[in-house]
């Protein structure tokens, strides 16, 4: 039975891609790089901040020490303009509240920073989450499971009984990786090879179809 569903962030809860692409052209251009397209920080996107901003630099700037400097730019502009343009993606609020309502725990597990992945939750859906796990010092990123198990623990939840939801293929390896039911869906920044490659056991294109993968596994 199927007691607490995990769900990553950006590109699964949060349709953020303009604000991270605004906010690390921002920073980079800052330092005299170029912007890149918004629809490249699909790929860029997903490992944290600063590989984001590694990612998007051009071969000659990607190094630790101007991601170093970049960062900083970064983090104060996109700590302003984190909402101008994110918002939960259609049925996701509602998918939320349905689970609620039959008495499943919810939590994120992003690799967002801590801080951020509080104020954008929030901001989008209250205090829905009965938890907020973004990266911190010490926890691995996805797809390692370090920081899904940790969840899992805080909830008071196996493994076994939890689904792992999210949009790229690093997210269903984590669900796999942590012995969660891995679920990729496609309204997010990657494409159904990708999660399919990566694990995922079901594919789902609405928020609403996760309720009937909930009742077969229950």
């Amino acid at each position: 039975m199927i007691k607490a569903v995990l769900f990553d962030l950006d590109g699964t809860l949060a349709d953020s891609l303009l604000d991270l692409a605004k906010s690390t052209n921002y920073a980079i251009g800052k330092f005299g790089y170029p912007a890149r397209e918004t629809e490249r920080y699909k790929y860029y996107a997903g490992d944290g901040m600063p590989k984001m901003i590694e990612r998007a630099l051009p071969e000659d700037g990607k190094n630790p020490e101007n991601v170093a400097k970049i960062l900083p730019v970064f983090l104060e502009y996109y700590g302003k303009h984190y909402c101008d343009n994110t918002k939960a993606y259609p049925g996701m609020v509602e998918l939320i509240d349905s689970l609620k309502d039959r008495g499943i725990t919810v939590a994120v597990v992003t690799n967002k920073a801590q801080e951020m992945a509080e104020k954008v939750v929030g901001k989008l859906y209250g205090g829905r989450f009965d938890l907020i796990l973004g990266k911190c010092e010490g926890i691995p990123p996805k797809p390692d499971p370090t920081a899904a198990l940790i969840a899992m623990k805080k909830l008071g939840v196996t493994p076994e009984d939890c689904v792992f939801v999210g949009d790229s293929e690093m997210d269903v390896k984590t669900g796999v990786n942590s012995g969660a039911y891995p679920v990729g869906v496609l309204w997010g920044f990657r494409e159904k090879e990708e999660l399919l490659g990566g694990g995922a056991k079901k594919i789902i294109e609405r928020p609403q179809e996760l309720l009937a993968i909930i009742d077969e596994l229950g």
